[in-house]
């Protein structure tokens, strides 16, 4: 499907009846329909080294992918997958005549103002919500399938250090002595994970590699009086099937990055009452890490959507510098840890 079919389904009857006038929002992966009360979101022809949604086939595997795995923790949002034709030179949704051209997922449309991330930069997420979110995960969490596959240190030392394939953008942004920095850092990291592979490998033993949801940060989060978890990873296994501290330290990360480290602290506490994953010195070790490798795979991403001059640029930048310092602040931390 292009972006004029897309600007054509916008303006046929048909899709106004799913969701009414829309508002277009773009991703780099995704074209999203935003009505009144619904969402229509479709996959775009594109392939990456992470990703491949390059055929219709491909597209519809992954959008009922996203219904089913979604649904673990927001099913009243993800309603179905609807067929998207051609017919009479109208780009049509639903069961009307034509050719199948493409899918999308239909999802109820939530409140925008009840998204954590907002929440968090008006200061108006109270412990009370943090408590519901955390017991709500670690139920999630311990009805999860668990992963038993062979521990991969080596793709676990390769994902650390992709982030060196950005180094000329971050020499231009940050400056030389933050690329020596971060040279250092991922040094570290690769010794990190090569002395602790043993106990990486007992934890996947024991179960506490889990099909996850994989993207877990405030953004995706709608804080209702149940909190809705939203928009899990679909297109690659390997980026969701991860151990329960690596995507608990990716939210608690993120409440570092806005400034609410008290916040993260009662999270933790709170779902540590109910599923006691961190129980070892060594695990705690760990979660530094995975704080750590969290903060480096979102500096990468702002890196790599970063523009030069304008506004947005300007935004990815005072980003960019606060993961940054995280990175900086988490390396201290596990180095002053004692030794598991």
């Amino acid at each position: 499907m292009t972006q004029l079919q897309v600007e054509q389904l916008m303006q046929s009857q048909s899709a106004k009846d799913v969701s009414g006038n829309f508002i277009f929002v773009e991703t780099h992966i995704s074209w999203l329909l935003l009505g009144p009360e619904y969402v229509l979101k479709i996959k775009k022809p594109v392939q990456f080294s992470f990703l491949d949604f390059s055929t219709k086939e491909k597209r519809k595997f992954y959008c009922q992918e996203e219904l089913r795995l979604n649904r673990r923790l927001s099913p009243g949002m993800y309603l179905g997958v609807i067929p998207i034709r051609a017919f009479g030179g109208k780009i049509l949704t639903g069961d009307n005549d034509g050719e199948i051209i493409d899918y999308a997922v239909l999802m109820r449309r939530m409140d925008e103002q009840r998204q954590m991330d907002l929440l968090l930069r008006k200061n108006q997420v109270p412990v009370e919500q943090i408590e519901r979110l955390a017991k709500q995960l670690a139920d999630f969490h311990l009805r999860a399938r668990k992963i038993k596959s062979p521990l991969e240190l080596e793709q676990m030392q390769v994902d650390f250090g992709d982030i060196l394939k950005c180094q000329q953008q971050i020499q231009s942004l940050l400056g030389q002595r933050a690329v020596n920095s971060l040279e250092d850092i991922v040094d570290a990291a690769q010794v990190f994970l090569e002395e602790q592979a043993f106990h990486l490998y007992v934890r996947k033993m024991q179960g506490w590699t889990i099909d996850g949801h994989g993207d877990l940060h405030s953004r995706n989060i709608f804080l209702l009086d149940k909190p809705v978890i939203f928009d899990c990873i679909e297109f690659g296994d390997h980026f969701r099937e991860v151990d329960v501290l690596d995507e608990l330290a990716f939210l608690c990360m993120d409440l570092d990055f806005h400034h609410r480290p008290d916040l993260a602290q009662h999270f933790l506490r709170t779902y540590l009452t109910q599923n006691s994953c961190m129980s070892t010195e060594i695990d705690r070790q760990l979660f530094v890490y995975y704080k750590l490798y969290r903060a480096n795979v979102r500096l990468k991403v702002e890196v790599l959507q970063a523009t030069a001059d304008d506004q947005a640029g300007r935004e990815h930048i005072k980003r960019i510098r606060r993961y940054f310092e995280l990175m900086q602040s988490y390396h201290k931390q596990l180095q002053k840890l004692p030794i598991g």
